[in-house]
């Protein structure tokens, strides 16, 4: 056998470590133990989020598969934040630097303690790429457990969940519900424990991880709140031991093959533009070079699968039903389109991992056939130009317009535009461009759900554009472009953009031009200045003075 206890030996070897083992005898440490690699299990349980209310249970799983499988486990938490109660407000700034917040109390307690091996469990958004950035920090052997999907909220005999309730708001702006129909969507949106039921970020996150290698086959689409969740934590511990025993780390796992995977599954499936920051960090944490440009490639060669929410009709939930995300990735791997040798947590490469998965169910909608996609090509689609020299994104699943031009409505922050769209100041044709709300600017590059379904709400989705240098939700659709870099706050051109100006937006060409000379605007940029970053202290303000560009992963680290 080889020896487990690469690291935790230092605190548990020797007659000088007497006070630390005294330290874990009082948390149930006994002799037998310290002979035991010691493995970390970070929960991100909270009662704060429908997301993660119900991990503190599948941590015990974890705990249980530990402790009958050789080794010695300590549970510790860290935070989460919950978007969906957060959004449109000014706590959403916090949202994105959580991320941050989360990879590092991890990489803190688990460096600090000298854990041998890690499991972390993670259900809102950034959960996920918070807990595999520090197991790429850390590279020690790590298994990622998704706490899982939501079932599907019900209301009058109709599908719903939390964007609907979101895109409530704005038909009851518009008096296209009553109040009473209002007030049921929003009681009935979220029936229970688990993260956002469409393909939203939570769960394009654990189909990228999954890809990625990082997660037990299958472990993206189990609901939370199925019995096979908590198998999968116990198996999820079995599996960090064997990992340990093959001295297996992230970065035999994390290659740019398997992000390769990662991405050609999210544009399969039509995930999150977030992905595309979250992606790009991941690798940047385990050295492998992510960038805008591999997403434009991928995306011209793999074809648009699923009809999932926000633009589709379907949820996680029913993905679940019919096979998974396992079942996608097999179907891909099938037409040569998965890098089949890239090794996973399991030990075993991606290809033996699938060899076993039954196809997806025949005669079902949820899935396309490659010979019959929703789109010849994904969905998600990088943007230059002059207003974006940088690069934006834009996701256009299920848009029926791909090419806008129109005159340009300027706001300072997401609540000025709002209550914008709420106020019916917004009309067909007009560019709606909302600035100052990136990594730095905002800080915090707040998503932009609110006003999106507003829009939506209002009947105006494929009426108006709109586009920013912050993010949006995996729950927003319609033409709209975010992540615009360089970002207002450094002085990119989207600071110098004035009313009325005409905006062209073509995601068949990849453009997003400001129809102005470029005299006029490097006239412009000469007279712009930087604002004062918007708080002087604290973790915000910390985050603005770290964080960098979207387009490189919006790290604090670099």
């Amino acid at each position: 056998m080889p020896n487990l206890k690469q690291k935790s030996a230092v605190i548990t070897d020797g007659d000088a470590r007497a006070p630390n083992r005294g330290m874990l005898r009082a948390v149930g440490f006994q002799d037998e133990d310290f002979k035991k690699p010691i493995i970390g299990v970070a929960s991100t349980w909270s009662d704060l989020t429908p997301c993660n209310m119900h991990i503190d249970k599948l941590a015990v799983e974890v705990r249980r598969g530990i402790k009958e499988n050789g080794g010695a486990g300590l549970t510790f938490g860290t935070i989460t934040v919950s978007d969906g109660i957060s959004m449109g407000t000014e706590g959403m700034k916090f949202s994105l630097s959580s991320r941050e917040v989360i990879a590092d109390s991890i990489e803190t307690v688990s460096a600090a303690e000298r854990f041998d091996g890690l499991v972390a469990i993670g259900g809102c958004d950034k959960n996920m790429p918070g807990c595999v950035i520090a197991m790429c920090r850390l590279n020690i052997p790590s298994v990622f457990v998704y706490g899982g999907t939501i079932k599907p909220g019900n209301y009058k005999g109709k599908d719903i969940d939390i964007v609907s309730i979101f895109e409530a708001v704005g038909q009851f702006a518009a008096g296209k519900i009553s109040k009473e129909e209002f007030h049921g969507i929003e009681c009935h949106g979220c029936p229970g424990a688990g993260s956002c039921g469409g393909m939203y970020t939570a769960n394009t996150m654990s189909s990228a991880i999954e890809a990625l290698g990082m997660s037990l086959p299958d472990g993206a689409a189990i609901p939370a709140e199925d019995p096979k969740k908590k198998e999968e934590c116990y198996h999820a511990a079995q599996a960090c031991l064997n990992l340990l025993q093959k001295g297996i780390t992230p970065k035999e796992i994390m290659t740019k093959n398997a992000f390769e995977n990662a991405i050609t599954v999210v544009m399969a499936l039509g995930g999150s533009t977030n992905a595309a920051l979250h992606l790009i960090a991941m690798g940047h944490a385990i050295g492998v070079n992510v960038t805008l440009d591999d997403f434009d490639r991928i995306s011209k060669k793999v074809p648009h699968l699923a009809d999932l929410k926000p633009s589709g009709k379907y949820v996680m939930y029913d993905l679940y039903n019919i096979g998974g995300v396992s079942g996608v990735m097999k179907m891909l791997l099938d037409a040569g389109m998965l890098h089949g040798d890239c090794l996973t947590v399991t030990g075993k490469t991606l290809a033996e991992n699938l060899k076993s998965v039954k196809p997806l169910q025949a005669h079902q909608e949820i899935i396309r056939d490659l010979k019959n996609p929703l789109r010849a090509t994904g969905p998600m689609v990088i943007l230059k130009g002059n207003l974006a020299p940088n690069g934006g994104i834009a996701k256009i699943s299920g848009v029926k317009v791909t090419s806008f031009t129109g005159p340009a409505k300027v706001f300072e922050s997401e609540e000025e535009a709002l209550d914008a769209i709420l106020k019916a100041k917004i009309k067909k044709g007009d560019v709606m461009v909302i600035r100052y709300e990136g990594p730095k600017g905002g800080p915090g590059m707040r998503e932009m759900l609110a006003p999106t379904s507003a829009i939506m709400g209002r009947g105006l989705g494929d009426d108006v554009a709109l586009i920013t240098d912050g993010r949006f939700s995996g729950g927003t659709h319609g033409m709209v472009v975010g992540h615009v870099c360089p970002e207002a706050q450094v002085g990119g051109p989207i600071a110098i953009v004035k009313e009325g100006d005409s905006i062209t937006i073509d995601a068949e060409k990849q453009i997003i031009q400001l129809n102005i000379t470029q005299s006029e605007i490097d006239k412009r940029l000469k007279s712009w200045k930087a604002p004062e970053i918007k708080y002087k202290k604290g973790v915000l303000y910390k985050y603005a003075k770290l964080v960098n560009s979207a387009d490189k992963g919006a790290v604090t680290d670099a």
